[in-house]
């Protein structure tokens, strides 16, 4: 696989995010008589490797594992797909709303979101992790009383980290809208740590070599899988699409594509 040196966009703009999805009302998994089938997705695009952009060639589009099999199902099924990037914590009222056909951000399946929407099979698990600077010695929560985290509003992290900080005397949690945002926090000193999916972190780190990962010890695999408005008719079709990729390796070959040679030769982890 061809390397290629791709850089994340740190400072996305809201506001255009924002407008984009405005523009997107009630989006029709059919189209009208002589229009192709199209489906418009949202993301959040500050998550290497799930969903990033590559601004090196100034293309402007999100990329990432999510992308790819966000695309490779809706041309199985025969559908054109519109990719729309907004914050993270957006991504719910969105679906609720049906402004958005799903979602594709790297979203943990929870009980919590399960009353609010509906989710496909899983795709991928993932483990969460602390990034940290380098040398702090910080291995887990319990080293983190009387500090500063930071974690992505409205994700799984931020909770992990809220239900830490109730019980580790004096930590305390402080939310961003962008991952990005939270490693700057990380590299001036404001936060002692970010909390956040291993596979996440190590994007960020190879980009600087100042931080580390640690794996928090002691938890279990998260799920990730495709989010619906809730009573989509299409969580049956995505579904079906998701079990064929598992037995017929595509799964696996895009799993291997972002997951291992995106992190060919670069940052460390530690565990």
């Amino acid at each position: 696989m061809k390397r290629r040196q791709l850089l994340f966009a740190l400072g996305l703009s809201t506001s255009l995010a924002l407008s984009a999805i405005a523009g997107c009302s009630s989006p029709q998994a059919n189209g009208g008589e002589g229009s192709s089938k199209k489906l418009t997705a949202v993301t959040s695009a500050d998550y290497p490797p799930f969903e990033f952009f590559e601004t090196e060639r100034g293309k402007g589009k999100p990329i990432g594992f999510d992308v790819d099999v966000a695309n490779y199902i809706a041309g199985q099924l025969g559908y054109k797909l519109e990719i729309v990037d907004m914050d993270f914590n957006g991504i719910i009222p969105a679906l609720q709303s049906n402004r958005s056909n799903f979602a594709m951000a790297g979203m943990t399946v929870t009980e919590e979101r399960k009353q609010s929407i509906d989710f496909s099979d899983p795709y991928h698990t993932v483990r969460n992790a602390l990034v940290i600077k380098k040398g702090s010695g910080i291995k887990n929560f319990e080293d983190l009383a009387g500090k500063k985290v930071g974690a992505q509003l409205g994700s799984t992290q931020e909770k992990v980290a809220k239900n830490q900080a109730a019980k580790i005397q004096k930590l305390t949690v402080e939310s961003r809208n962008k991952v990005p945002e939270i490693i700057q926090e990380i590299k001036i000193g404001n936060f002692a740590a970010g909390v956040m999916p291993i596979s996440v972190a190590k994007g960020f780190i190879s980009n600087n070599p100042d931080l580390e990962v640690v794996l928090i010890p002691n938890q279990e695999a998260l799920s990730i899988a495709i989010a619906f408005p809730k009573g989509s008719e299409l969580v049956p079709e995505f579904n079906k699409v998701i079990q064929e990729m598992k037995r017929n390796g595509k799964m696996d070959e895009l799993t291997k594509k972002w997951f291992e040679d995106y992190y060919a030769n670069q940052g460390s982890i530690t565990k």
